[in-house]
């Protein structure tokens, strides 16, 4: 091999040295700018606490909420039930009160006013527990607190206004415990309308020409 082809081998091997070495430097220098330097890392881990922290607090407001609930409404089937036994006792001083054969009876009052007392004591009960009716006479239907049974008749009350309480409806603090069951009105029926003004119309008829 001569001298200048030799000395042109290790000029370009030189070179290719040369090369590479800067780019493992260049490389280093960018894995270097990529590392987070220690202002960037402690901000990291701050946002990744304060977000742990967040989650953790939405967690206690979660279960602050079911636990107040539970102890609140814990008892809401129970009052539901317990209902039946205003029901029962309103149904008792209807049937004395109507019964034909108890009407001479000189105890009568005082069995319908033994009671009367049973049932404030019951009602009373119930209004410490958050549990009051609901009134619902010439209130206009609300699907939320009533529960339509019947419809009635009646053009001097704007349509959907409750005339009857048919069975009492009961709040639980702010929760539906027993829809009312009502009667509701609405205005004379158009089938009625319908029928005299074909009515008309034949008699119109029979004696065009």
């Amino acid at each position: 091999m001569m001298k200048s082809e030799k000395k042109e081998q290790e000029r370009t091997s030189s070179e290719n040295k040369s090369k590479t070495e800067k780019e493992e430097q260049k490389k280093t220098v960018t894995e270097l700018k990529k590392e987070e330097s220690p202002e960037e890392k402690l901000k990291t881990v701050q946002d990744k606490l304060l977000r742990t922290m967040a989650e953790m607090e939405n967690q206690r407001r979660r279960f602050e909420k079911e636990k107040k609930e539970a102890f609140e409404f814990g008892g809401f089937n129970f009052a539901a039930e317990s209902l039946l036994l205003l029901d029962n006792i309103d149904r008792a001083i209807v049937s004395f009160k109507n019964d034909e054969s108890l009407k001479n009876n000189k105890d009568l009052n005082k069995i319908i006013d033994g009671i009367e007392i049973v049932k404030k004591d019951l009602v009373s009960i119930f209004k410490k527990n958050g549990i009051e009716t609901i009134e619902c006479i010439n209130k206009k239907f609300d699907p939320n607190f009533h529960q339509a049974m019947l419809e009635l008749e009646d053009n001097t009350k704007e349509t959907g206004t409750v005339v009857q309480e048919i069975q009492k409806g009961y709040m639980m603090k702010d929760r539906l415990l027993r829809p009312s069951l009502v009667g509701i009105t609405k205005k004379r029926e158009e089938k009625a309308e319908k029928e005299e003004k074909k009515t008309d119309e034949k008699e119109e008829k029979k004696w065009s020409f």
